[in-house]
């Protein structure tokens, strides 16, 4: 047994069964976090459309053109302290033309080489996560790009993992506050 499955919170974080008592909402542990866009996005949100076009730019679930700007969808992966379980992030990076169109010539053709490992600039501001510079790796095509932060606080956060507690203020950051339906059965 580990320390944190002594806080009563993460056994309600984790307990399926369990109804919030005042808003009924069910928790089964950590879940992802995601960006619909990058921040530099000049338009509206993409929500569940598989395609937005707004002249020539372009956003889909992992790519975006903006103006003379490409971006892919990357993960990020932050292990919880005390958990042998890790939250995933799915923020935006912005890359180089040749290794978009590398990328995107990969869905396209399986036998066509992955993009190298480079260095990429983080497109989506992660709340109390610091790190502008990315190295990004392709492991298979049918996989999104990973990523590892070059420095900053998320490069700590990912080589140390994050406690339970600023998994919580990172839901909260990110738009979902939900310490306070773990707070009481």
């Amino acid at each position: 047994m580990s320390l944190l499955s002594l806080d009563a919170r993460w056994r309600r974080f984790n307990d399926e069964t369990r109804a919030c008592p005042c808003c009924g909402r069910r928790f089964s542990g950590i879940y992802d976090i995601g960006f619909d866009h990058p921040s530099d996005w000049p338009h509206g949100a993409r929500a569940d459309a598989p395609f937005v076009k707004e002249g020539a730019d372009q956003l889909s679930p992992d790519l975006c053109r903006t103006g003379e700007a490409r971006y892919l969808r990357v993960v990020l992966s932050l292990p919880v302290q005390g958990a042998d379980e890790t939250v995933h992030i799915t923020p935006w990076a912005q890359v180089p033309p040749d290794m978009f169109y590398a990328y995107l010539n990969s869905w396209d053709d399986p036998a066509a080489p992955l993009p190298a490992e480079a260095e990429v600039l983080l497109a989506n501001p992660l709340p109390d996560l610091e790190a502008e510079v990315l190295r990004l790796r392709f492991p298979r095509p049918d996989q999104r790009p990973q990523a590892v932060a070059m420095g900053g606080t998320l490069a700590l956060a990912q080589a140390n993992g994050i406690s339970f507690d600023q998994l919580l203020d990172l839901y909260a950051a990110c738009g979902d506050d939900i310490r306070p339906h773990l707070m009481r059965d």
